[in-house]
């Protein structure tokens, strides 16, 4: 029998552990769009608490909820402003345009972090014909930017500049608990400078769906409305629910261990000719390299990886992305290391390969 692949494509293909699963075959539900799921209020009461804040919402994905939360603070005609590189930006198919009509103002920061200094300056005078500045949003940790954590500091500051200039804050925290793991910083600590905060379950904590939206209750309550105008009503979600709170009790000090396995990858990528971190810096689990040119595409070198049975995202025209997780082992980081140092060798002896289509930069 073939061996299962070591598939490093996201830290979303975690499987649910058997003792999840059992969490969820026993999960006492309701209906939440009558709001009496009790396993939904649970995780919903879990997840404010855990981020100190008054409420939170239970949504079917990140994207929901960062585009709830950009609905709930802004209206048409605002703008937000985020980094260049952000999720936000970048993958929600432009939803704040499309959902919210609100504009956006995009910064490059290195590797995703911004400077307070690069935000000075850039909100739009009161004019009537020019868009009025609403929103700063950041990510933490920072998906583009290699699994970059925002360091501390600089979060603190960027969101008391906004909150004096009567901006409000958004953080999309989608992996907020690897930063919460390896800064040693609570996730409440993280959260108290903004006014809402998105966190995902289905990445690194394991859970099969969802994510959460927290903040003062009545902006959530608004934030209801948003939900099921965008298609985010569910009815007996406890059953998915269930696999949130086991992951949110169970999964988040284990992330640990893929921080470990993300750096031992990154140790041997490295070691390897042709092949260069980028950035070079591996704060969590999330290695981005940069594919020799000789090489062919990025899409080129994953195929060639993908037949041997590892799996990786072509990430940019040369740019691999490598995710850490639950299902991934320390086994798995020497097989993907023996088959990238193979791989690159090939290639360094044979040349470019012929061309195929590239991939989706997803």
């Amino acid at each position: 029998m073939r061996d299962r692949p070591a598939d490093f494509r996201s830290d979303t293909v975690t499987r649910p552990t058997q003792p999840m699963r059992a969490a969820i075959a026993n999960a006492v539900v309701g209906d939440d769009v009558f709001s009496d799921d009790p396993t939904v209020i649970e995780l919903q009461e879990a997840t404010a608490e855990v981020l100190g804040k008054e409420a939170a919402l239970y949504v079917p994905s990140g994207t929901m909820s960062n585009q709830t939360a950009i609905r709930c603070h802004c209206r048409p005609g605002d703008e937000l402003i985020c980094e260049v590189g952000s999720h936000i930006y970048n993958y929600e198919q432009g939803g704040y345009a499309q959902l919210s009509g609100v504009a956006v103002r995009a910064v490059e920061g290195d590797f995703g972090v911004l400077r307070l200094d690069q935000l000075q300056g850039l909100i739009r005078p009161d004019n009537e014909h020019l868009v009025q500045t609403r929103l700063v949003c950041l990510e933490n940790t920072h998906n583009r930017g290699a699994g970059r954590v925002q360091p501390y500091p600089i979060v603190e500051a960027i969101c008391a500049w906004a909150h004096e200039n009567r901006l409000a804050t958004h953080l999309d925290g989608a992996r907020l608990f690897n930063a919460v793991v390896a800064t040693g910083i609570p996730a409440r600590d993280w959260a108290k400078h903004f006014d809402t905060v998105s966190v995902c379950f289905s990445k690194g904590l394991g859970a099969p769906v969802g994510s959460a939206l927290a903040g003062p209750k009545d902006l959530i309550a608004r934030a209801r409305r948003h939900r099921k105008v965008f298609g985010g009503g569910m009815r007996q979600a406890g059953i998915i629910a269930a696999g949130a709170i086991y992951a949110l009790r169970n999964h988040v000090e284990r992330l640990a261990d893929d921080h470990k396995n993300a750096k031992r990858l990154a140790d041997g990528v490295r070691k390897i000719d042709g092949l260069c971190l980028r950035p070079d810096q591996v704060d969590t689990n999330i290695v981005i390299f940069e594919v020799d040119r000789g090489f062919g595409s990025a899409s080129q070198f994953n195929a060639r990886l993908e037949e041997k049975g590892v799996w990786m995202i072509a990430f940019g025209p040369q740019l691999i992305r490598a995710c850490t997780h639950l299902d991934v082992s320390e086994r798995d980081v020497e097989r993907a290391l023996e088959v990238l140092a193979e791989t690159a060798g090939h290639f360094s002896r044979h040349g470019k390969p012929a061309a195929i289509k590239d991939q989706a930069y997803v």
